[in-house]
């Protein structure tokens, strides 16, 4: 019996067991030019251990950059690249129900 058919945002977050946010200055350990303080990295980790980076290069001002957006678009860049390592997966899963494997 195939039960599901499709990728959803909850198995998105389902797939997550852990994220971690930093700006490129934070990992240059506040040596880089001050410009670092708006290019935010999101590392998520899944529950098969992959992880996936997302990247937020900050405003084009920097006066309307602020972390948390820098954050909320770095985790949306790294989600883009989840769906379709999903897509794989459940796509590998249905053929198998159906005995179609190449």
């Amino acid at each position: 019996m195939i039960e599901q058919r499709k990728v959803t945002p909850e198995d998105i977050e389902a797939a997550i067991v852990s994220e971690y946010y930093f700006t490129a200055a934070e990992g240059l350990a506040g040596l880089g030019p001050k410009a670092l303080d708006q290019v935010t990295f999101c590392v998520l980790v899944l529950r098969n251990g992959t992880k996936i980076v997302g990247i937020n290069y900050g405003s084009v001002d920097p006066a309307q950059h602020s972390a948390e957006d820098g954050r909320r678009y770095a985790r949306e860049s790294a989600i883009e690249q989840i769906w379709p390592l999903l897509g794989y997966e459940l796509r590998t899963k249905l053929l198998a129900q159906q005995g179609c494997l190449f």
